[in-house]
């Protein structure tokens, strides 16, 4: 049986639209190549995973000569937001405990 498909961000993708957030745009290959160094990742685990993203919707990718630049859809700010929210939910499912907690974050 299939599990639910995630619309959040995880670590792995997070990493990478922290690099696409700091430079506003960037191709498979600028990621790449701000990624740190001790755990780097090859150009097609990056393209996969932005592409991942796209599909989400949390990047958006323009033609740009042979490639593609990728641009964020969803700011840094809405992303945790939605991050924050889902957490409250999943773990205090609508109970005043989550609404105190959100209005402490929102």
């Amino acid at each position: 049986m299939a599990g639910k498909k995630s619309t959040g961000l995880t670590d792995a993708e997070l990493r990478l639209m922290v690099v696409v957030w700091d430079m506003g745009s960037a191709t498979v290959s600028e990621v790449v190549d701000a990624l740190p160094k001790g755990a780097p990742l090859h150009h097609s685990t990056v393209l996969a995973r932005l592409r991942i993203l796209e599909n989400k919707g949390f990047l958006r990718r323009v033609k740009s000569g042979r490639g593609f630049v990728y641009r964020p859809v969803v700011g840094r700010s809405e992303a945790c937001a939605k991050a924050v929210d889902h957490l409250l939910k999943r773990f205090f499912d609508g109970t005043p405990a989550a609404e105190i907690l959100r209005r402490r974050t929102g």
